[in-house]
């Protein structure tokens, strides 16, 4: 406090609080103050000052209170305004407020607050609103306009119960498949260079690609197949017959709707193995559903790490390479039913 003077200044609030009532119990007992000042090294002008506030308020006004504004104190926006504002971003994208774009920047939180209110915020302001409310800044998940929130409720509470309960009653299988194709031109990711200098990957300029078609369970196995064709039914059932043999129990899988999957070839190829497997398909526009989507990822992740192909042959290569080493690691198999919207698997 700015009464203090010498080595009072440096004392922590709880002291200052110590010294001011032990001050004022002098005084009372009648010593002069001159007297009480000395010894704790403050002014006659403090005490005098600790004096009149125990004269006027008795103990209350002497003890030590936090410094600075309270929380929320002549803050522009009030409580329920900023309530308000943050719904708003939860709830909302800028467009379907009357703003530009999909994306909340700090920018746009600041157009809406003018909008609403006609208060103006800098860009800094902004971000102590949006720290204060718990929001951060983070990369959005996609999610396909045409899927059916509907279909989605169906599967978590209904489709995926019923097949789970089946394949333990069956003593069966469970795994989730997906098809992917690799091309020798993709992103080659990022590597580590002079700042102001962009690094050069020697590449072919020939353009080639290659499919697979995987299947993983929650126990850590995966089964695949790499092939150059186009993906079709013939290619489904080639990879149906392949995986049924890895197997003496029936296998229930999961995919999505792709037309090879739901094609007549298809259908009458299962017909004749009813009980060896059994078909499953995810709602459409849901690949967040299927855990098979991030081996796909994690393949493409991979491939530009290791040496570039020249050829087709060279890329299909290395794509079984990716696989069969995914196969002699099993933990991070388990690990792609980890993601937020795949727990719903591992859930009972």
């Amino acid at each position: 406090m700015s009464d203090l003077v010498g080595d009072a200044r440096a004392w922590s609030p709880d002291a200052q609080e110590a010294v001011r009532l032990l001050a004022v119990s002098a005084l009372v007992e009648g010593r002069d103050r001159v007297e009480v000042a000395a010894p704790f090294k403050v002014s006659v002008k403090a005490v005098d000052n600790w004096w009149a506030k125990w004269q006027t308020g008795g103990r209350d006004p002497l003890l030590s209170r936090p410094r600075g504004r309270r929380v929320g104190e002549h803050q522009v926006l009030s409580e329920a305004e900023q309530a308000a504002v943050r719904q708003a971003v939860l709830d909302h994208i800028p467009c379907d407020l009357g703003l530009s774009g999909q994306l909340w920047t700090r920018r746009q939180i600041g157009e809406l607050i003018f909008k609403l209110y006609r208060v103006r915020f800098t860009e800094p302001g902004v971000g102590k609103y949006l720290k204060r409310w718990g929001l951060t800044f983070q990369r959005p998940d996609k999610r396909a306009v045409e899927q059916d929130p509907e279909a989605v409720r169906v599967w978590h509470e209904e489709t995926w119960p019923a097949i789970r309960a089946r394949a333990r009653a069956e003593n069966a299988e469970v795994l989730f498949g997906d098809q992917v194709g690799v091309r020798s031109d993709q992103v080659t990711g990022r590597t580590w260079g002079t700042k102001g200098a962009t690094p050069i990957v020697r590449r072919t300029g020939n353009r080639f690609s290659v499919n697979a078609m995987s299947a993983i369970s929650t126990k850590g196995r995966m089964h695949f197949m790499v092939f150059t064709e186009s993906f079709d039914a013939k290619v489904m059932c080639r990879f149906l017959d392949r995986l049924v043999g890895h197997f003496d129990r029936k296998v229930h899988l999961v995919v999505d709707r792709h037309s090879a999957h739901r094609s007549k070839a298809v259908r009458t190829w299962l017909a004749d193995h009813t009980a060896e497997i059994e078909l499953h398909f995810l709602p459409s526009y849901s690949p967040e559903l299927n855990p098979d989507e991030l081996v796909n990822a994690d393949l493409k992740r991979s491939l530009p790490h290791t040496h570039r192909s020249r050829n087709q042959a060279e890329l299909a290569a290395e794509t079984r390479r990716f696989f069969h080493r995914r196969q002699r690691q099993p933990h991070i198999i388990r690990g792609y039913f980890g993601g937020q919207h795949l727990r719903y698997i591992l859930d009972e």
